[in-house]
């Protein structure tokens, strides 16, 4: 049986702590890493109800985008939910992994599943930060081609394949068809997807400046929600934790959702 380094190894063998952000906190976070994993429950984040959840599924070992420690805390007690969510891991002898901007940035991850999933062809990395192992280039936007259509098509289809309730956008007065994709909060970016040639760049955590920015630039620029972004990768990092450890039951989050609602 697999143990929590083991499953840490895979992780990194696919997406490398080096392509991570140095602002970022990924890898093995809370727990032992020579712990036997039984039974693991992916999720996009480590919010209380999944911590809850790992324990009511028997689960030893928790693994998502996002990191339980993201800035330091000063404590770790009842007070904090990060403080809970420690708590709870470490009484339960429950592990905790994440690989996060490692993840957005890796072949394969969170911006190739994006493009994959929005019927992107010709996908490529805009402005590389370097290649794998491989020679294959990483890095955090993706760009591709879709035939052209009409933005409120491609805007259906976004809601539609993502499963996103509601989607802010701005109509920068052209059909769509070179994309930039980058799940998450990745519009700082806007200047990058332009100077690649898109004429739409599909992202979320979009701020009011941004979206003037995009219209000043006559480029389409679409809020499909951080989590409706980002979740599809996580599902596709579960598959392969499966594929790789088929001994170990990997499960998929069944209660973690989207937290904001439209009124």
């Amino acid at each position: 049986m697999a143990a929590v380094h083991d499953i840490a190894a895979f992780i990194q063998s696919i997406a490398p702590g080096s392509m991570a952000e140095s602002w970022d906190n990924v890898g093995l976070l809370c727990g032992d890493a020579n712990q036997t994993v039984r039974k693991i429950l992916v999720a996009l984040d480590p919010f209380e109800a999944v911590c809850a959840e790992a324990v009511e599924t028997g689960a030893d070992l928790i693994v998502t985008h996002h990191p339980l420690i993201f800035v330091p805390p000063k404590s770790v007690t009842e007070d904090t939910s990060v403080g809970r969510c420690i708590r709870m891991l470490c009484r339960n002898g429950i592990s905790a992994i994440n690989a996060h901007t490692n993840w957005d940035c890796a072949p394969g991850g969170v911006n190739d599943v994006l493009a994959e999933i929005l019927g992107l062809s010709d996908i490529s990395v805009i402005s590389p930060a370097g290649t794998d192992e491989h020679g294959t280039p990483y890095g955090l936007l993706r760009q591709g081609s879709v035939p052209v259509t009409s933005l409120n098509s491609f805007l259906q289809t976004i809601k539609t394949v993502l499963g996103t309730p509601v989607l802010r956008y701005v109509d920068g007065g052209k059909p769509v068809s070179r994309v930039a994709v980058g799940g998450g909060a990745c519009a700082g970016e806007l200047m990058d997807a332009f100077d690649a040639g898109c004429d739409t760049f599909v992202t979320s955590d979009v701020k009011y400046n941004q979206f003037w920015d995009a219209q000043d630039l006559g480029m389409n620029l679409i809020d499909a929600g951080h989590f409706y972004t980002e979740n599809p990768a996580a599902k596709v990092l579960a598959n392969k934790l499966q594929e790789n450890f088929p001994e170990i039951p990997v499960e998929f989050s069944k209660i973690h959702a989207d937290c904001m609602k439209f009124f």
